[in-house]
């Protein structure tokens, strides 16, 4: 990865965020936030947003926010918690905050809310810190 690149742009290589719409909308170090717009293809049976869909929102900004101190991270662990529903016409956001980091580990609390403000979900993640450069830098 020695090819020079814009966070946005290494991350849209994210293929499975990238064809479900879900997109970073600001990068610094140790923070990041992602939104997406739900739609018909994100909703579970019960007309709800798929729990999947929310965990993948999520998953987008904290490697954003792991990886922007320029070292590629990858999650050793994640736990979510949902509290409230959306649906079909919200757009979610999640907020990616780093808590701690370390030599080779990191720990990230996100919270996704939806366009009024609302907490819909939390979201934990513990990140391993490799040694291997990212091919972009804040």
């Amino acid at each position: 990865m020695t090819q020079k690149m814009t966070a946005e742009e290494f991350f849209k290589l994210d293929k499975f965020a990238t064809e479900n719409g879900i997109h970073l909308v600001e990068v610094k170090k140790g923070y990041a936030k992602a939104q997406v717009a739900i739609t018909e293809k994100h909703l579970n049976a019960g007309n709800r947003t798929q729990g999947g869909a929310l965990f993948t929102l999520a998953d987008l900004a904290v490697a954003a926010a792991s990886n922007s101190h320029g070292q590629l991270a990858f999650s050793q662990s994640a736990h979510i918690t949902f509290l409230r529903g959306s649906g079909a016409g919200d757009t979610l956001t999640a907020e990616a905050r780093e808590r701690h980091i370390g030599r080779s580990t990191a720990y990230y609390q996100v919270d996704i809310t939806n366009q009024n403000g609302d907490l819909l979900a939390t979201f934990e993640s513990g990140m391993f810190r490799t040694d291997q450069p990212v091919p972009f830098s804040l």
